[in-house]
């Protein structure tokens, strides 16, 4: 733009157009959606979409991408080959057209069906767009008895179209290339991006191989699905679903506007319902739509429609019991959907969401129409369907109220000392120093609290045994004062690990208001057992003060060994034995009292001095091994729980009161 002066000059002459290369290199985003890896990616895409629309029509049944080392990519097909020779038509050469010219193809005339009926390349823009954006490209196509060369530098052709003679074993494509850098800002295309996009588009191209060679691993991989999206979900469900594989399939014709030309839909839709699983995904002619749009909208229309019929059909909601929403079938769904048409409308070139009226409509009438017959004919599998997704729902239901709940009682500040019943807080407000003594029952309290340093050790009891968190829901365990109060004193919130309660995690380790919380329990059954539930809460809703080593537990002594000058504790067997061996004279044993009968400065000494007292720090060295323990000493594993009893109960009959 003209300066004049320093003021800025807007004139006929500061209009200017892009040209060439210039069109994608100087804004990439307008055409792949972003500069950044997502453009780049999305770039690879458009050479693969080519090589799909051909292998779709009937030519090739085999797909070969590269990943080089230096970030450089080919995609091969055994196609017909892009026509790259003279265009009367046109009156110039159709590699110029393809490769050098936006808005150029052969998928304008898809609803007549010439060439392509259901391609995923639309708008002639993907061969040159990404040329364009290349630090390098070379094109190689056999057809017609000659083998066909290109180069092209930074969007600009070398050299020409070189052309021979030659006897190829098969038609074919292949195009290889490197992003340039200077349009890019990222260009280094992970392996998992190209595993991920060929994966799919073999899911949606039933029958169709496609074969990954990653340079830098040496690996290849290849990926085929004879049945397409049934074989897909079948994988996903892992057999574990509590229906078979649904799959319906169709197709229609119609317009979206009535001034609109008519055009062809085909449709394919699996699913089944499982109780552990779920999955969304939308294809439309390959793309993956990301955002989904119509098909997505038909899916939720006519599922909630049928299932919600059903469910009044056979009055199984409860009295003034809301709707179900598409939400509650979700959790237990897994469901693919492939539809193919001649004219779509996407929202933008990167393909993720189309918005054609009629394919919403169209398919939304052909769900509901079978999924009635589906459940007419599957009494059992629609009671199993029904019954799971009135579980979801009022599980959602009730995670929201919990939600609010624990909302309630948790959030905002809070002054602890006034809001929880005999929390006796310290004096310090460093949290590097402060340490939260959780100590059993109000005797405890008593002999901790006269025992302690009130500068920087502060106590909260537990009376009695407190929930096992481990079995219980959510709603039970925030109807638990005791857990309350002591969630309320740690200050930091809570973990939730539920897909209903996602909003329910207001942990922040940075308000944690202790340096050291310490589980501080009698050294008997009863004890233990108090620990171990205390241990469970911690677990279950704030795990990672677990994981970064904030909880300890305070060996109590098990022996009180009196000399005529000196009193021992001894916190086992072993080291009762190496006390006694050593005294010269006489001694007195007695098992050590509850903490509640010991003495404030007993309770000092072997406790709350940190120069003297013993601390276990509580560390998950396996968190596999650690959820497999606790679950089979406080959870569900009944059966396990037993076992374990019949073989190591033996170990600790001497813990053990049986007077």
């Amino acid at each position: 733009m003209a300066k004049k002066s320093n003021v800025r000059v807007y004139d006929n002459d500061s209009i200017e157009t892009l040209k060439g290369p210039d069109r994608v290199r100087l804004r990439p985003s307008v055409i792949f959606g972003s500069d950044g890896i997502e453009g780049c990616q999305h770039s690879v895409f458009e050479i693969l979409s080519n090589s799909i629309d051909e292998a779709r029509e009937g030519f090739g049944k085999v797909i070969e991408a590269t990943r080089f080392k230096d970030k450089s990519i080919m995609i091969k097909d055994y196609g017909r080959g892009i026509p790259l020779d003279y265009n009367s038509k046109e009156e110039r050469y159709n590699w110029e057209l393809v490769f050098c010219e936006l808005y150029a193809g052969a998928k304008y005339k898809n609803n007549s069906g010439e060439n392509y009926e259901y391609s995923l390349g639309l708008n002639g823009l993907g061969c040159c767009a990404t040329q364009y954006s290349s630090e390098y490209m070379d094109v190689t196509v056999f057809r017609d008895g000659y083998r066909y060369d290109l180069h092209f530098e930074k969007g600009i052709n070398i050299g020409g179209l070189r052309k021979e003679k030659f006897n190829y074993e098969s038609t074919g494509t292949i195009i290889k290339w490197k992003p340039d850098i200077e349009v890019f800002t990222d260009i280094d295309i992970q392996l998992d991006y190209f595993q991920s996009v060929l994966k799919k588009q073999a899911v949606v191209n039933a029958g169709l191989t496609f074969k990954l060679f990653d340079e830098e691993s040496g690996e290849t991989y290849t990926y085929l699905y004879e049945n397409g999206i049934v074989d897909y979900v079948k994988e996903i469900s892992q057999d574990k679903g509590i229906t078979d594989v649904q799959f319906f399939e169709t197709t229609a014709k119609g317009r979206d506007r009535e001034d609109k030309p008519e055009y062809k839909v085909k449709m394919q839709i699996a699913f089944c319902f499982n109780n552990e699983i779920n999955l969304l995904e939308y294809y439309h002619n390959s793309s993956f739509l990301e955002h989904g749009g119509s098909p997505d909208k038909a899916v939720r229309s006519a599922f909630v429609y049928e299932i919600d019929k059903c469910i009044k059909d056979r009055n199984m909601y409860n009295k003034n019991e809301s709707k179900i929403s598409f939400v509650d079938i979700q959790d237990s769904l897994i469901l693919v959907t492939n539809s193919f048409s001649t004219i779509t409308s996407y929202e933008n070139q990167t393909k993720k969401s189309i918005n054609n009226k009629f394919i919403q409509e169209a398919m939304t009438d052909f769900l509901k129409q079978q999924l009635e017959i589906y459940f007419i004919e599957n009494k059992a599998d629609c009671d199993r369907i029904i019954e799971q997704v009135l579980v979801n729902k009022r599980s959602r239901e009730t995670a929201e109220k919990t939600r609010i709940n624990v909302k309630k009682k948790l959030g905002g500040t809070i002054d602890v000392v006034n809001r929880v019943k005999k929390f006796v807080d310290c004096r310090t407000k460093d949290v590097s120093r402060r340490e939260l003594y959780i100590v059993e029952g109000d005797s405890a309290l008593g002999a901790c609290k006269l025992g302690r340093d009130a500068e920087f050790q502060a106590i909260i009891p537990v009376r009695g045994k407190i929930l096992n968190c481990l079995k219980a829901e959510y709603d039970s365990i925030f109807k638990n004062e005791i857990i309350v109060d002591l969630l309320k004193v740690l200050g930091c919130g809570v973990e939730i690990k539920s897909k209903h309660n996602k909003d329910l995690n207001t942990f922040d380790i940075n308000n944690l208001r202790w340096s050291k919380i310490i589980i501080c329990t009698d050294a008997d059954v009863d004890g233990f057992q108090i620990r171990t539930l205390i241990l469970a809460m911690l677990y279950r809703l704030v795990p990672t003060l677990i994981h970064v080593g904030k909880v300890y537990i305070a060996e109590s002594p098990l022996f009180e060994i009196n000399t005529k000058d000196k009193t021992y504790f001894a916190y086992t067997e072993k080291e009762k034995n190496e006390i006694i061996s050593k005294i010269k004279g006489k001694y007195t044993i007695q098992r050590s009292k509850g903490l509640g009968e010991n003495e404030p400065e007993m309770m000092w000494e072997t406790t709350m001095n940190p120069e003297t007292r013993r601390l276990i720090k509580v560390v998950p060295d396996d968190i596999k091994r650690t959820e497999e323990v606790f679950d089979l000493l406080l959870g569900d594993n009944l059966s396990g729980r037993k076992e374990f009893i019949e073989a190591n109960g033996h170990m600790y009959m001497d813990m053990i009161d049986v007077s």
